[in-house]
């Protein structure tokens, strides 16, 4: 039974969304969570739903390739509509495997080593060698992946929003890498944002913005906010 409380925004009535946080890797959590969708939308039938993954799919948990294929090849949620938005972990590595030095070195200290050890290459494998290990419809699937999604009060993005600056002159940067400018804001965006990034233990609420980060790859679970009217609950695996 999902627990629901007033939200800061609203949908219109009879959509809802199942707005997953950052999954870094932790394939059996993410299939354990679409699994409480499943049950939740059997249980709680409605006219129109989507769900949505705020980015953040590789580096630091061990099954990084296990949740790109499932995503690619896989209806996580029958009958339920699709939408996957890109994270800054993405960013890095697409850029790493186009040949980008510094973006390689930052992927490897970021996380980026988990990645490529679960598909099958070696961190110390000549960078020029990596790409090829990568097949055509995951990298399709890294580079379609989608900025941000606007809907009723809400914008879901990655990490967030530099304040006081109109979402179309957003920076692709901070959209996928902000925090303390954002986080530390109190002001009115004109909507509230809806991300990952920053991660805790559990979800953060506030009048401005809503966190879904809350660590699975270390130890916290992982988390989905369920929008629905004026109405935001949680399910986590």
């Amino acid at each position: 039974m999902i627990e629901f409380r007033l939200a800061p925004a609203a949908l219109p009535r009879g959509r809802r969304l199942y707005v997953i946080g950052d999954i870094h890797g932790t394939y059996a959590r993410l299939r354990d969570l679409h699994g409480r969708i499943a049950a939740d939308m059997k249980a709680r039938p409605v006219a129109s739903a989507l769900l949505l993954h705020l980015g953040d799919y590789v580096d630091k948990g061990d099954q990084s390739r296990a949740v790109v294929d499932y995503l690619i090849g896989e209806d996580p949620v029958p009958g339920l509509d699709m939408l996957n938005l890109t994270g800054n972990h993405e960013e890095t590595m697409l850029a790493a495997l186009d040949g980008d030095g510094a973006a390689a070195a930052d992927w490897l200290w970021g996380g980026g080593r988990a990645t490529l050890d679960s598909w099958g290459v070696a961190a110390d494998a000549p960078k020029e060698a990596w790409p090829e290990h990568f097949t055509a419809a995951q990298m399709r699937f890294l580079r379609r992946l989608h900025l941000h999604h606007q809907e009723g009060g809400y914008l879901f993005v990655h990490a967030g929003i530099r304040p006081g600056i109109a979402l179309e002159d957003q920076s692709r940067e901070d959209l996928l890498r902000i925090r303390h400018d954002f986080l530390g804001s109190e002001r009115d965006h004109g909507m509230v944002v809806v991300h990952g990034h920053t991660a805790g233990f559990q979800p953060v609420m506030r009048d401005n913005r809503i966190c879904l980060d809350t660590a699975a790859w270390s130890g916290g679970p992982l988390t989905c906010g369920v929008f629905e009217d004026d109405r935001v609950g949680f399910l986590q695996a």
